[in-house]
């Protein structure tokens, strides 16, 4: 799309003291308005005049879709998946069982059965269904931790906010919309339920304005109320522990930490003091060493029933599985044999270097988190230019350049990622970031994509047909699909970030996922932007007010509107059923099990292909569509209905991936309070909404239009308000892990565990912990599928020749201090 095609040069108004905009105002200049824009995005997917805006074709359409998912799910899942299980594969080593399932019912462990299991069997077509009525919370806390609750309940706070603005919508709003005569009485034009047809003079448009604000503090309301749900209690371990940064790498003697506080906090007794190293390759280097010897354990174990094994070793043997290309065979067992020998080597000689590869951050425990709190509030004062206090040997451990904090929960830590710090982090984050921003500067919305498409005559064959399915059902399924990609793309730059604890990068991720999608989904569609290139250039053109006017009229067509209510359907039908697919996620399984050398290494890929829940991706993508809902709430009320939907399907989707298809995962609390402050920017996005409208229709200095500007500020100044009185010291209260009960463990993960928990070593990579190897018997040569849960399976198997190498075990299986795994360090 041309910039001349966006822009028009018009005459200033002679009249300065009103910029009042009288489009809309009659039919005639309606009309005029319509032809205009449509003519300005002739072949743009936003804006098409069509028979009720396309809503019943594109609705039909994602229905049809929608069963058709729905029904190849539960046929993989009858197929592939016995109730209850979790996801664990025993004998079946088909793609479909090693995803969704597997039929079999023997060999399945006390630790693996929940209350739905013992008390129903349902083994019908639609048994999934089922489940997830029955499944209670305590079930899924249970399983799957306290954040998996918080997240569920805050999606049922969202459905009871949704439930609400939809009937005073549609039984308020909507009706008043009808009763304007702007568009005329056609049943086929969606215009009528726009808040387009209300003529500029009519009385009703306060009455949208008063909702627009009674929105806002029903969306408040909800979200206090959920706020209440978000006390946890405290760890007495967290809370007595403090993470201290910028500690000089030649320290090595904890003594001298120990002396400094005692000389300058003498009320504060120093109980354990923990160093961290560069364990990022140590880490790496022990995943391969426990690969290789798995693998020579399968095939030792193997080779006594069987005899010798000839595999090939290289990547593509697997794929291109004929003699002509000419892969080398080899004996399994003495090739793992030689690669768990060289990997061991490498490993001892790296851990023998360990102590050089000191960082400048230590974990240090006190006798109680009283004295905590005395040294973090000393040090909180060192941003208002105040020494915290002194020692003999300050000038030696260099106490005045420290940053103190509260420590994370263990399981929170990602222990590879603390060697990226000081400037080497922020030059990272930095270059990252950018290269985020000149993606997204230029590629924000599939806009631009038809565009350029345009620009090679790829449409012109269909522009004849006018057909809904072309102009309407394609243009919201590519925006569905783009905003789905580019979430991916920020949640992988957070990723390559290297933050130092889980809830860190999930919230990152949903803070940049949020503005994104917020840009991508609403702002710029509703302007006729095509990129963020475009928005800035109306945004900063100095010459804009005297030289270029941009259509806004076009902003408020009634089939903008509808553009929206498409995109909304498509997203709570076939969006929601192709995240219980999960077709991505399966198709880089396959692609891994493809590539795997040896059956011993596909058993590997089906046991660690197992991810944990991304709180922070999946927040930012259902505030998304909140947000889209509640901005058209009013302009266009029809809208409701089909967001209700999305967040009831939304919820019941994620309760039956996050039961069966992900490890559990345990972050801080911040991340589910961040989600709150975020979803009163919908209310907000609508009030904006209707100002903008406001000053179009009737000019700024109009009393609606004042009342609707100070509405806004108020709820703006009132949200950031409540936003300085959330920030609190980040304590222990956001750890729950004293009595929790111990939940179902994922086995043979690659990434290590802690395998104590003493004070001692709470806070150690446990790569550095030197385990004990030991074998047990292994079960069976096929394992765990994507998405297992629980592995405690050794009591119920029956006897077997194979073994394996197991894992340390989880920490949460030995004290009451953690109540989750420690997850993936």
């Amino acid at each position: 799309m041309a910039h001349s095609e966006l822009f028009a040069t018009v005459t200033p108004p002679v009249d300065g003291g009103s910029v009042e905009l009288a489009f809309l105002d009659s039919l005639g200049e309606e009309n005029v308005t319509a032809q205009r824009c449509y003519r300005s995005h002739s072949r743009s997917s936003v804006l098409q005049g069509l028979p009720f805006g396309g809503v019943p074709t594109v609705l039909a359409i994602n229905v049809v879709l929608w069963m058709f998912l729905l029904l190849m799910f539960s046929c993989l899942r009858k197929a592939a998946w016995d109730y209850g299980r979790l996801a664990l594969l025993m004998e079946n080593d088909s793609l479909t069982s090693l995803f969704y399932g597997e039929p079999s019912e023997k060999e399945k462990s006390p630790s693996e059965s929940s209350p739905s299991d013992s008390e129903t069997k349902d083994m019908g077509f639609c048994a999934w269904l089922s489940s997830l009525y029955h499944m209670k919370d305590e079930e899924i806390r249970s399983k799957c931790g306290i954040d998996a609750v918080t997240y569920l309940s805050f999606q049922r706070h969202v459905i009871l906010l949704m439930t609400v603005v939809c009937l005073l919508s549609l039984t308020v709003i909507l009706p008043v919309n009808f009763s304007g005569n702007l568009l005329g009485d056609s049943p086929e034009n969606f215009g009528r339920t726009t808040l387009a047809n209300v003529n500029a003079k009519d009385n009703f448009l306060w009455l949208h304005c008063i909702f627009a604000l009674v929105y806002f503090i029903i969306t408040s309301l909800c979200m206090a109320h959920h706020s209440l749900r978000l006390e946890y209690r405290e760890d007495e371990k967290v809370a007595r522990t403090l993470m201290i940064t910028s500690i000089p790498k030649e320290i090595s003697d904890p003594g001298f930490i120990i002396k400094h506080f005692h000389e300058a906090y003498p009320s504060c007794t120093v109980m354990d003091i923990r160093f961290c190293f560069d364990v990022h390759k140590l880490m790496r280097l022990d995943s391969e060493r426990r690969k290789a010897m798995k693998g020579r354990l399968y095939y030792a174990s193997k080779a006594q029933k069987e005899g010798k094994i000839m595999i090939k070793t290289h990547p593509c043997a697997q794929i291109f599985c004929c003699d002509i290309c000419g892969f080398e065979k080899v004996d399994a067992e003495q090739y793992y044999s030689e690669l768990e020998e060289k990997r061991t080597d490498e490993f001892n000689a790296e851990k023998n270097r360990i102590t050089m590869k000191r960082l400048g951050i230590a974990f240090v425990t006190f006798r109680d988190d009283r004295m905590t709190a005395v040294i973090v509030k000393d040090y909180s004062r060192v941003h208002c230019r105040r020494r915290p206090q002194q020692s003999s040997i300050t000038t030696v451990v260099q106490s005045h350049k420290w940053g103190v904090s509260y420590a994370p929960a263990p399981s929170d830590i990602i222990w590879e990622n603390l060697s990226v710090c000081g400037s080497r982090w922020w030059l990272r984050c930095v270059l990252l970031n950018i290269l985020l921003f000149l993606l997204l500067f230029f590629l924000t919305t599939p806009a631009i994509i038809v565009n350029t498409m345009d620009k090679f005559n790829v449409t012109r064959p269909v522009e004849s047909l006018r057909s809904p399915v072309i102009t309407q059902f394609f243009p919201t399924l590519l925006l569905w699909a783009f905003s789905v990609l580019l979430p991916f793309i920020v949640y992988y730059s957070a990723f390559f970030e290297c933050h130092w604890t889980r809830s860190g990068e999930n919230q990152v991720t949903m803070h940049k996922c949020f503005l994104l999608l917020v840009f991508m989904v609403i702002i710029l569609p509703s302007l006729g932007l095509s990129s963020l290139d475009l928005f800035f250039t109306w945004l900063f053109d100095v010459n804009f007010l005297d030289e270029k006017d941009v259509k806004f009229q076009c902003v408020f067509l009634p089939d903008n509107g509808a553009f929206f209510v498409n995109y909304v359907i498509t997203s709570s039908l076939i969006g929601t059923s192709m995240e219980l697919l999960r077709i991505p996620a399966l198709t880089v399984y396959a692609l891994r099990l493809c590539f795997a050398k040896s059956q011993a290494e596909r058993i590997h890929v089906k046991r660690s292909q197992a991810y944990e829940f991304q709180f922070g991706l999946e927040y930012a993508w259902t505030m998304c569509i909140v947000a889209v809902s509640m901005t058209y709430s009013i302009t266009c009320p029809i809208i409701m209905p089909f967001g209700l939907l999305y967040v009831i399907l939304k919820h019941m989707v994620d309760r039956y991936n996050i039961y069966y298809a992900y490890v559990p995962t345990k972050l801080n609390q911040r991340i589910h309070r961040a989600a709150i402050s975020q979803v009163i920017v919908a209310p907000i996005l609508c009030m904006f909404w209707l100002l903008f409208f406001s000053v179009l229709r009737l000019g700024p200095m109009h009393p609606i239009t004042l009342f609707t500007l100070v509405s806004l500020l108020s709820c703006i100044a009132l949200s950031l308000f409540r936003l300085c009185l959330r920030k609190q010291p980040n304590k222990s209260t956001t750890y729950q892990m004293s009595d929790q009960p111990a939940e179902g463990t994922f086995a043979d993960t690659d990434r290590s565990t802690v395998t104590s928990t003493t004070g001692s070593n709470l806070f150690v990579a446990s790569v550095l912990l030197e385990p004990e190897l030991a074998l047990t018997p292994m079960p069976s040569p096929a394992h765990h599928s994507y998405g297992a849960m629980a592995t405690s399976q050794g009591s119920s198997h029956g006897p077997t020749h194979e073994t394996e190498l197991q894992d340390p075990p989880a920490p949460y299986c030995s004290s009451s201090l953690m109540d989750s795994p420690v997850g993936y360090q």
